[in-house]
């Protein structure tokens, strides 16, 4: 046990010497995915609520066809602005959101008590186009609901006619759950900062003792390899969790200054969290020391170590983004597999859904089965002598 502790007290000296590595992976790997985030964030909803509640301007073409609609429109807080001569090329060039079209035959359709035709003219593909039409969609549905109403009335019928059933939203979420639509790609952030906080050290202390050629001094010592290997991959685990740690803990804070009040949203990062996340990591920067150690014990060069292992990095994309945007119902294997189960349970805990003590057990030895045999495979190539060979 004393070698392993020495060459991690070692490892950890030398790579907190480093200010670089201090720096690449203590500050900016937790702190720019939190800073970028939040500011992503509160400019997407802040202009989002400021459109929403600011007046609609609205293009309308043959307003004079429907006066009624104009005024009831007008009536809603809505501009009524003139039309542009070609409203489909205003609309794909961005030149506006969205075109409200009055046909000619609306006042004759009106008169008989005919559905008259209007036609909303917006790009499916532009945001701004996309939201301004639902808002438009939903204005002209409720003068049609109302005035349907009416209507009926003036036949001496009830307007209840035209609505057989009723329906009652008894809507389940909460505003912590419905969080989780807008912080799907947290649980990302944290993996990656696994990756990012443990990839300088375990380069620096393969191949970039092997570049230096202080690599075979210390393995000819009389102290078994996989102790040496042991010590080493310690220090990663150490820098790859606290990194995440770190992530966390920055996310705590700018959770408080993200506007999900405005949208009926919440982001509770408590204590309770924190510990569920870092038990759920810790088997997985285990794993990503180890496969980041293999990888880089395969290069020659300092350089050449970087770029194999930051191909690495691409490894979490296809899991993450799959979880975060297509629909399932989380099974207990699910936790089991690396990555896979550690997105499940801190996209659980983000909504402020229940991890059982099950789930979070499963995922921690699933996890720490596989970074035991990676663990193993990269004691096999300690072993080799052409490791410590510098070119």
């Amino acid at each position: 046990m004393r070698p392993i502790l020495t060459v991690f007290g070692k490892e950890l000296k030398d790579s907190l010497r480093d200010r670089r590595t201090v720096l690449n992976t203590l500050v900016t790997g937790p702190l720019l995915g939190p800073v970028l985030f939040v500011l992503l964030i509160n400019t997407v909803v802040t202009r989002e609520v400021e459109k929403s509640e600011k007046p609609l301007a609205l293009p309308v073409a043959g307003a004079q066809y429907a006066p009624n609609l104009v005024t009831a429109l007008r009536q809603a807080d809505v501009k009524i602005e003139p039309a542009p001569a070609d409203p489909e090329r205003a609309v794909r060039d961005q030149d506006a959101d969205v075109v409200l079209r009055i046909l000619p035959g609306y006042a004759a359709a009106w008169n008989k008590g005919e559905t008259a035709q209007v036609e909303v003219i917006y790009d499916e593909s532009q945001n701004d186009s996309r939201s301004a039409a639902r808002r438009v969609h939903a204005l002209l549905e409720g003068f049609a609901g109302r005035t349907g109403a009416l209507r009926l009335l003036a036949r001496g019928l009830s307007p209840s006619l035209q609505r057989p059933i009723a329906i009652a939203d008894r809507d389940q979420s909460t505003p912590q759950s419905r969080s989780g639509m807008l912080f799907a790609m947290l649980p990302y952030f944290f993996i990656i900062g696994a990756f990012i906080g443990g990839m300088a050290i375990a380069i620096d202390t393969t191949a970039g003792e092997r570049e230096r050629q202080s690599l075979e001094p210390l393995l000819v010592n009389p102290v078994a390899r996989w102790k040496i290997l042991a010590g080493k991959l310690a220090t990663t685990t150490v820098f790859a969790l606290a990194t995440v740690l770190l992530s966390v803990l920055a996310f705590a804070v700018v959770g408080h200054l993200l506007p999900t009040g405005r949208i009926g949203m919440t982001l509770d990062i408590g204590a309770a969290f924190v510990v569920r996340t870092l038990v759920a990591m810790l088997p997985l920067a285990a794993l990503i020391a180890s496969v980041q150690t293999l990888v880089a014990a395969f290069a020659k060069s300092y350089r050449e170590a970087q770029t194999y292992v930051s191909l690495l990095m691409l490894v979490p994309i296809v899991p993450v983004l799959l979880l975060s945007f297509l629909p399932y119902k989380a099974q207990l294997w699910m936790y089991a597999v690396p990555l896979m189960g550690q997105q499940i349970v801190i996209a659980r805990l983000v909504r402020g859904d229940p991890v059982t003590g099950a789930a979070l057990l499963v995922c921690v030895i699933g996890t720490a089965v596989v970074a035991a045999l990676a663990c193993v495979v990269t004691a096999r190539i300690y072993r080799s002598e052409r490791l410590a060979i510098s070119a």
